[in-house]
Order: structure tokens, then C-alpha cells, then sequence
């Protein structure tokens, strides 16, 4: 059963997904040319830094820029220490630290909403914190805001959202900015990006952040989105990995109470294991041999936020994911279904996070507050070819579902709950992965929706 997490202004929440098939690798889907989305007033604006010119603009407060094939930041000498008490095992401990800002950047969009993301690698020993801080179109500041405590493993620290932050005009809900009343015009005009970088004390161990991006958008509200025509991707499904959440229910309780609510982490891991990624066997030696896909186990504990207890918090998923071989991850929007056609049609598959009643989307038979689910390609007519992980079973995870519904339920604002009250949607939030190297058609696809 799909089930309701309250939590941020946009979207409600998160479930689960689970097992295999074929993995193409990048060069295996591209067409001749990179498809191009109708012309429309741009919503969202997307921008990272990841290149060894972006990582030079920032301020560096004992960090440097690592040169060579995945440009990034790593300490290069302590610019302090300072004590961490982590609220999710009590533990108090002291840690070097540097710190990377980004040069402050105007939004193309000015925005009601943000998400940041990361891709970083923190051996042992090492975690970052990421930060924002945002000037709005009244020329006020906003304090620096945590969007994130991170680690790829669990052994140091605990990864964590923070709660509770807030100015009396904006807010942060788990992994998302959000302007208080966006009727009254106020906009979040620019921002700066901070990342601090901790390590054990007298080590030479270091994280290596290689990309780090803001999201903003300004998606009006609304119940219904215009009707987009089937385009570039008709009849075009790419080979993704089938894995259903709902074969690991009631297996570790502890994160997020078992499978039921495993979509996001189980959808990342079926795009993961699309170009071509999984864990090796050592990684997934803690996992229960009795456990029928044990990636996905993997998965959701290595998503799970302590703070949000659960697995759904969008940039610990696209950082999951970039801890795998090469790999690249984002949070975005995209603004109609023909971005999502764009990136089919080039190979790279989509993972989208909608809400609706069962009414809503014929063939899904149930209603979510929230759920994440794979966009792997369009029919001849150009309905949506979808992995659902809410499932039974791992062979019942594709479906098609009509274009129409689909595309409302996942680009509205504004929908109705089951007991008529007006309640968010996710405004077309989405996580993008792909591998550093990949063809020139998939690199124009990327851009065409915002993703450089």
C-alpha cells in the first residue's frame, strides 16, 4: 500500500520499488539527433557547479580544486575545528573542517521554491554539510539555510535534513526552499551555495564534492496543466530493470517501517543498475541472504534520512546515486512531457514523483500522497511506459498508463484529497542520472531540459 508522509510544500512523501533486467550502457540509445521540447516560458532554472573553471570562482577557506577527468573540491588544509553533536546518536565529536562558497548567482527564474543537490565522495571518516543562502527580490537575506548533513555510509555521522529552519518569509521543509506566500510576490532572487567539508582530526582523509546545484523554480499554482501533443519518443522504451517495493515489506523496519515505502531509493536503484552500476557483493553482505534483491535494501539504507525517517529526501537519492562508478545525479523539474520525450529519446530514463487518487490514473489500482516511479518510454500513441515499483511482484512493475492523467498527475500544483480538501502536487519534480561519459546527443538532451 502507498502511503501519505507529510513533509514539504510541494510534494507529500515517498514509497518504494524493487528487481531486474538488461543494462545499456550509454552509447547504446542514441539517436541521430537530440530532440527539441516546445517553445514555453521557462519555469525552472537549473544550474551546478562541476567544472575545474566553476570550482575556481567560489571562495576557498582551506579547500582546492582537484584537477583531472571529475573536477571538484577537497580540503587542502584545515581552516578550523569545531564539534558536531549528532541529534540521532548523541554522540559529540570534534572535526576538521573547509569550506567551498559558490560566487553569489541570480536566478533566470526568480523562484518560490529551491532544491539543491550533490554528488560527493566521503570516505570514512569524512561527511559535508550543504548550505544556501538567498537574497529575495525585496533585497532581504535570508540566513544560511542546511539542506543537508551527508555521508555516504552511516558509521560517522547520520545523514540529516534539519527542521525548524524558517525567517518569516520563507522556510525549509526537509530538502525544499519554499517562499511563505508566494501570492504576495515576494521571489527568491539569487543565491550562494556553501559546502563544508569535515574530516577526523589529524588525518590526511578528505570528501570530494563534484557537483553541487540549485534547482528554482516559479510553477504557478494549478489543478490541470496544459495537454502536451505524443512527440520524439513515440514507440521508444528503453531496458530498465523491473524491481517491485512491495516484495521487501516488513524487512528493516528501521528505515522508513520496510518496503511499503521504499519508492524512491528502489526507483534510483533500477536507473542505477540502467547504465550499468549496482553493489558488489561486499557491499550487500549485511543484507539478510534470505532477501530477494538485496540492492534495494541497500538502497534504502543508504538514503534514509535520520531526520525525515524516510527514504524519500530528493537529494540524498541523487547523491546515492553519484557514489556509484562515474556516475551523475540531479534534482530538477521539467516543465511538460515532451522533456521527458527529450531524454527518452536520447536513452537517459526519468524518475518522476507524483500524488493522486486511484481514480486518477487508470490501471494504477491504488491512490498515494506521494510516490516516485521510472518513466522508461512512450507507446506508439504515446501513452507512458512506466516501471512502478508499487507492485506485487518484480515481472508486474511495467505499465502504461494514459498520457493525459500522467502528465496532470505529476505537473499540477494543486490537486483534491480523497476528502475533497485542496492539497499539494509535485510540479513536476524529477531526478536525472547519468554516467560522466556519455554521447554527444545525450549531452544536447541534458541541456535541452536545463541540465549542464
Amino acid at each position: 500500500m502507498n502511503r501519505p508522509t507529510p513533509r514539504r510544500t510541494v510534494l507529500a512523501a515517498a514509497l518504494a520499488v524493487a528487481a531486474g533486467a538488461a543494462t545499456p550502457l550509454a552509447h547504446a540509445a542514441s539517436p541521430s539527433e537530440p530532440s527539441a521540447a516546445p517553445k514555453a516560458k521557462r519555469l525552472v532554472d537549473y544550474r551546478a557547479w562541476h567544472t575545474a573553471a566553476d570550482w575556481k570562482q567560489g571562495i576557498a577557506n582551506g579547500t582546492r580544486v582537484v584537477n583531472g577527468s571529475r573536477p571538484g573540491v577537497a580540503i587542502d588544509r584545515p581552516a578550523g575545528s569545531a564539534e558536531y553533536r549528532d541529534p540521532h546518536t548523541g554522540t559529540t565529536a570534534t572535526w576538521e573542517y573547509a569550506v567551498w562558497t559558490s560566487p553569489a548567482r541570480t536566478l533566470k527564474v526568480p523562484s518560490t521554491e529551491a532544491v539543491v543537490s550533490w554528488n560527493a565522495h566521503t570516505p570514512a571518516g569524512t561527511w559535508i554539510t550543504v548550505e544556501m543562502r538567498g537574497t529575495y527580490s525585496d533585497g532581504g537575506r535570508t540566513p544560511w539555510y542546511v539542506m543537508g548533513r551527508w555521508a555516504a555510509g552511516d558509521g560517522d555521522i547520520r545523514r540529516t535534513s534539519v527542521d525548524g529552519q524558517k525567517d518569516g518569509k520563507s522556510n525549509i521543509s526537509t530538502d525544499t526552499f519554499a517562499i511563505d506566500n508566494p501570492a504576495s510576490g515576494l521571489r527568491l532572487a539569487s543565491y550562494e551555495l556553501r559546502v563544508t567539508l569535515h574530516r577526523r582530526p589529524g588525518t590526511t582523509l578528505t570528501p570530494t564534492v563534484w557537483r553541487l546545484g540549485l534547482m528554482g523554480s516559479a510553477v504557478p499554482d494549478r489543478f490541470d496543466v496544459p495537454a502536451s501533443k505524443p512527440g520524439v519518443a513515440t514507440g521508444r522504451e528503453l531496458t530498465v530493470p523491473r524491481y517491485s517495493q512491495e516484495i521487501h515489506k516488513g524487512q528493516y523496519p528501521e528505515y522508513d517501517n520496510g518496503g511499503e515505502a521504499w519508492c524512491s531509493p528502489t526507483s534510483s536503484q533500477m536507473i542505477i543498475e540502467y547504465w550499468g552500476r549496482k553493489p558488489t557483493a561486499a557491499d550487500l553482505a549485511w543484507v539478510n541472504p534470505a532477501y530477494a534483491d538485496p540492492q534495494v535494501c541497500h538502497a534504502a539504507r543508504f538514503t534514509y534520512d535520520y531526520q525525515y525517517q524516510g527514504c524519500g529526501n530528493w537529494p540524498f537519492n541523487t547523491a546515492y546515486a553519484a557514489t556509484y562508478r562515474d556516475m551523475e545525479a540531479a534534482v530538477t523539474r521539467l516543465g511538460t512531457l515532451s522533456d521527458a520525450e527529450t531524454l527518452i529519446r536520447a536513452g537517459i530514463p526519468v524518475i518522476t514523483s507524483q500524488s493522486f487518487l486511484a481514480t486518477e490514473l487508470t490501471g494504477a489500482g491504488y491512490g498515494t500522497a506521494g510516490h516516485l516511479m521510472t518513466v522508461i518510454g512512450f507507446t506508439k500513441s504515446g501513452d507512458v511506459i512506466a516501471n512502478d515499483p508499487n507492485s506485487p511482484t518484480n515481472a508486474a512493475v511495467r505499465r502504461v498508463y494514459q498520457r493525459r492523467q500522467f502528465e496532470n498527475i505529476w505537473l499540477r500544483t494543486k490537486r483534491k484529497n480523497a476528502e475533497g480538501k485542496v492539497v499539494s502536487g509535485t510540479g513536476g519534480i524529477c531526478y536525472v542520472y547519468f554516467p560522466r561519459e556519455i554521447s554527444a546527443v545525450q549531452r544536447a538532451a541534458l541541456a535541452a531540459v536545463g541540465i549542464s
